[in-house]
């Protein structure tokens, strides 16, 4: 009898010897060219943004030009409060720059220089990003010219709460290492597109990074071109997500389990000329369900502005009818 063991094929695989297969230090320096493609043809538009406030104060952070006439993509963070912006480009040095606009809803923030022969990055479309796909972050963490780590995409769709309150939507998640000062720097895809804007790492947590992806960036940057803020309507009422009694909800055969409370009604708001009052609970806003303040602010958008908008509210074991003309909001 043969000793031989049988072997079996399974249709579409296939079988590689040893010598056939990508070595270990093969991939390895693959994987190095990409990241070094990537980074010679990102960091000459990767620049280093120096803050000073009244008191002679600041700080540093990143940015990136994504315009040939100087348009500079970076974090609010960076820039907030700060009466003189210096950027530091690699090919032409220092200039003054102009801070255009910034939204802290969603940390981002638009300067603008004045200088020749700017090198430009290229965007991408963050929609196309996928899991586990390589991605390079390059900043000045520290004060350090040119610093670049490389990772995976470790989640798509997160949100994180800005410094305003607001939550900011579809944010990528990567361990790309993030350092101070890597804040406001790309983050960049194997084809050498911007798919991202680093802002923020969880500490003490190890490899847990997020940056604001380059749709929402282009968005809110195309606002801040056109009216140097991002327009949000407003109510005036200080709020939070709380659960509402099952018997009262279930009683109004209500969609939602949670609602937002109100703490208080701003003087002259549009909530407090309406009638609104602390303890009241908003679970509806034109039929929309409101599970709580963070829904409440993504249905308060531009459109409403000026908008007479319906809002159903608990009032104890009442539900109450409200007509509120919401406001243009200013950051």
């Amino acid at each position: 009898m043969s000793s031989k063991p049988n072997l079996i094929s399974f249709p579409g695989a296939e079988t590689h010897s040893a010598a056939e297969r990508p070595s270990e230090a093969e991939a390895l320096d693959a994987y190095s060219r990409v990241v070094t493609s990537v980074a010679e043809a990102v960091s000459p538009a990767v620049v280093r943004i120096q803050v000073e406030n009244e008191r002679g104060r600041g700080g540093s952070g990143s940015g990136f030009i994504f315009t040939p006439d100087g348009f500079i993509l970076t974090n609010s963070h960076v820039v907030h409060g700060g009466n003189k912006i210096t950027v530091w480009t690699p090919n032409s040095g220092d200039f003054k720059a102009q801070l255009i606009g910034e939204d802290p809803d969603t940390d981002l923030a638009l300067l603008r220089i004045d200088a020749p022969e700017l090198h430009s990055v290229k965007l991408g479309d963050s929609r196309r990003i996928r899991v586990g796909q390589l991605v390079v972050a390059i900043g000045n963490p520290y004060g350090f010219q040119y610093t670049v780590t490389a990772g995976v995409v470790s989640a798509l769709g997160r949100s994180l709460r800005s410094q305003s309150g607001r939550l900011i939507e579809d944010v990528i998640q990567t361990d790309a290492a993030l350092n101070p000062g890597n804040s406001g720097g790309p983050l960049v895809n194997s084809a050498g597109e911007v798919v991202g804007v680093n802002t923020a790492t969880i500490l003490p947590a190890q490899g847990i990074c997020f940056a604001i992806s380059i749709n929402t960036a282009q968005f809110i940057a195309s606002k801040l071109i056109r009216h140097g803020q991002v327009r949000r309507s407003y109510i005036g009422v200080q709020a939070q997500t709380a659960g509402l009694n099952r018997t009262i909800a279930r009683h109004y055969e209500l969609k939602a389990t949670t609602g937002a409370l109100i703490l208080a009604a701003e003087p002259g708001s549009p909530a407090q000329k309406t009638g609104l009052q602390e303890g009241d609970v908003i679970v509806s806003l034109d039929g929309e369900p409101v599970e709580g303040v963070d829904v409440l602010h993504r249905l308060l958008g531009e459109e409403r502005i000026g908008l007479t908008t319906r809002l159903t509210v608990l009032r104890g074991s009442k539900r109450l009818e409200f007509r509120v003309t919401p406001e243009v909001r200013h950051s």
